[in-house]
């Protein structure tokens, strides 16, 4: 008997499930799980291809930003390359001035040590021709006294006026 019995309360469950089955089927609720079962799949499609398309702009963004920084690195170099440029070209021009400055501070020793050796050479000579004609004053008032003093004399004033003249 227990057999039965067992049989008889699974074929109960079977029958209760058949009508709770029949039961959800008139009321639709096959038509609502499906709906539902739809719109979650529509909703996650939606959510699919709206990440697609933000994955889409995110890497067409990612794109312009690299080729901006590639721009900017092709810029950056091409500022070094002319700030290089620049500074050698004032290296050069600097370099070129301080050249032009002792060329020109160069010959202006060289003619200022002309000058101060033509006048030391003139002074010298001055000094030796002072000395000359003061030994020659010192001779000539020795040896010259009297008469040949004074037609030297007289001859020497001759001489000027004619020159003068």
């Amino acid at each position: 008997m227990s057999f039965d019995s067992e049989l008889i309360a699974e074929l109960w469950v079977a029958v209760a499930f058949a009508i709770f089955l029949a039961v959800l089927a008139k009321l639709g609720v096959h038509r609502m799980i499906l709906g539902a079962l739809d719109a979650r799949s529509a909703r996650i499609k939606a959510e699919l291809d709206e990440a697609r398309r933000v994955r889409d702009e995110a890497q067409a963004l990612l794109a312009a930003y690299q080729r901006k920084r590639a721009e900017a690195d092709r810029e950056a170099d091409a500022i070094l390359v002319a700030a290089k440029q620049e500074a050698e070209r004032l290296a050069a021009e600097a370099k070129a001035k301080i050249e032009e400055f002792v060329v020109r501070r160069t010959k202006m020793a060289e003619t200022k040590i002309a000058q101060a050796e033509a006048q030391a050479l003139a002074d010298v000579r001055d000094a030796a021709a002072e000395a000359a004609v003061g030994a020659a004053e010192r001779i000539l008032a020795e040896t010259t006294k009297g008469k040949v003093g004074e037609n030297l004399l007289a001859q020497g004033i001759r001489d000027l006026k004619s020159k003068l003249n």
